[in-house]
């Protein structure tokens, strides 16, 4: 009996570490917000339309459980990133809107080959941008880019338009998919990219229905 709760209290303490860091609430930069040794990517720009600099970052632990060593050397982090917003304040600091802990995906730490790149932005208009991709080394005929769009309004971030672009390495054909959730229609696109034909193109009418709020899905599931 003492063995097993010696065992439980030392997988409480594990969980508990791994847990124990997060993002801060406020700083003064990206470096001031994020864990000393977590990777990170961010861009900034009027989100909130208040004249000032907001941050949206993306942010990788480096809990060495989820760390993993190939053969050829190469270290694979397969640490569930983590997706955060901060607002400008009028002082000149960054205040956490909101953090999202699983709307990014995260690398598989059984498939070595295969892992996600994610592209983030900021329009001048204050549409957030993420675009994520799988990219795989080896074995896939099929590849696809998911792009989404946010923008906030009416108190949170709302999906307005979403494209997803499916690409087939083997034949050539691309197809996308893009939908706008202002205007509530779609447009499918079809091309070949190792043939001169021109692209075609469809539209359709959408379903108006209420705008998803970012964090509604994990991106890249579709």
């Amino acid at each position: 009996m003492k063995r097993i709760a010696t065992t439980l209290l030392l997988s409480v303490c594990i969980s508990g570490g791994m847990q124990a860091q997060s993002l801060k609430q406020l700083g003064t930069s990206v470096d001031d917000i994020v864990p000393q040794g977590w990777s990170h990517y961010e861009v900034t720009g009027d989100l909130n339309k208040d004249g000032q600099p907001d941050l949206a970052v993306m942010a990788t632990p480096n809990f060495k459980e989820r760390i993993v060593t190939r053969d050829d050397g190469y270290e694979r982090n397969c640490n569930q990133p983590v997706f955060a917003v901060y607002f400008a304040t009028a002082d000149g600091k960054l205040k956490q809107w909101k953090q999202y802990g699983e709307v990014l995906p995260a690398d598989d730490i059984d498939n070595e080959f295969c892992s996600w790149n994610v592209n983030l932005d900021i329009t001048e208009r204050g549409v957030l941008n993420i675009a994520v991709q799988p990219e795989c080394s080896a074995g896939s005929y099929f590849t696809h880019i998911d792009r989404y769009s946010y923008r906030f309004q009416n108190g949170d971030f709302h999906l307005i338009g979403m494209e997803n672009e499916d690409i087939q390495r083997n034949t050539g054909n691309v197809t996308v998919n893009s939908e706008n959730y202002l205007t509530w229609k779609r447009q499918v696109k079809k091309s070949n990219f190792s043939e001169d034909t021109p692209p075609t193109e469809k539209w359709t009418r959408l379903t108006k229905k209420p705008l998803e709020k970012l964090g509604a899905r994990k991106l890249g599931e579709e």
